[in-house]
């Protein structure tokens, strides 16, 4: 069946792609430090849009630390495809909520980066430059980003940088992109627009993704899965799975099964917070 059919792509009896077994991770000197996660657990299947939610402070960009490789885990295990990752990996791209663009690149250079420095493509750049162009260019046309490729990062717009910036951390072709509230900063129409343009790319690519976001409508929007975090010391209290038609559309947002879910989530994150006496959202 294929992501356009259905809102899980992925084979739910086969074995999970990233797989985080009890996993904890503490800051600074035991005993005196944060405690980050504590025994979380969590499987994402190859293919899987996923999404975490929870309280700011909860751990949710440490755990892309954590499935990145650039952060070891303090006790526990983190897989990806059934080897353990104890080391920066180089088939992950990611996009933050700063787009993070260098001043002095153009939107085409920005692009480009990821190739220049990552292997095995950085001892064939100079070789198949002509190729790696024109992989980049038809990525910024994919978002829309024809005629801007040698415009610099202060002649573009806020989502204009936010496209520029999913295509470099898509032009390696990496099998997992994981997104740290890539659109918190945008205005609610730019945001909903690439929804769809990730959303669509994900389709067309196949690659895994996991989104960290406080937006829920968003993450009802792009996930299969919603997870949703604790307070810290983080760990996964509640699962949405979100059985929704590919590919979405915005007026799937006034839909009741849309708010059912929203709504599903947002209670398992107060239920949490109030039992702790923390702050909400």
């Amino acid at each position: 069946m294929s992501k356009n059919q259905s809102a899980t792509p992925s084979d739910p009896v086969s074995a999970p792609f990233i797989h985080l077994n009890d996993v904890s991770l503490r800051y600074g000197e035991s005993g005196e430090g944060v405690e980050a996660l504590k025994r979380l657990s969590l499987n994402i299947s190859r293919g899987e849009f996923t999404a975490v939610v929870g309280p700011s402070g909860c751990g949710k960009s440490t755990l892309m630390r954590l499935l990145s490789g650039l952060t070891p885990c303090s006790s526990g295990k983190v897989c990806i495809d059934g080897k353990q990752v104890n080391q920066p990996l180089k088939t992950v791209g990611m996009a933050f909520q700063n787009s993070a663009l260098l001043p002095w690149r153009t939107a085409l250079e920005n692009v480009l980066l990821p190739l220049e420095v990552v292997e095995p493509y950085r001892r064939d750049f100079r070789r198949d430059k002509a190729r790696f162009v024109e992989r980049a260019r038809a990525l910024l046309a994919r978002v829309g980003l024809s005629g801007a490729e040698d415009l610099y990062g202060w002649e573009l717009s806020g989502g204009m940088q936010q496209r520029v910036s999913l295509c470099r951390a898509l032009v390696h072709e990496p099998e997992i992109l994981l997104l740290d509230e890539p659109f918190g900063a945008l205005d609610a129409f730019t945001r909903e627009e690439l929804w769809d343009i990730l959303q669509q790319l994900w389709l067309d690519r196949g690659f895994t993704a996991m989104l960290v976001t406080h937006d829920l409508p968003e993450a009802v929007y792009l996930a299969d899965s919603v997870h949703v975090i604790s307070e810290r010391p983080g760990y996964v209290v509640h699962t949405s799975h979100i059985d929704l038609p590919r590919p979405r559309t915005p007026e799937l947002c006034f839909t009741t099964q849309f708010t059912d879910y929203v709504h599903e989530l947002r209670t398992h994150i107060q239920r949490k917070t109030l039992a702790v006496g923390g702050a909400g959202l």
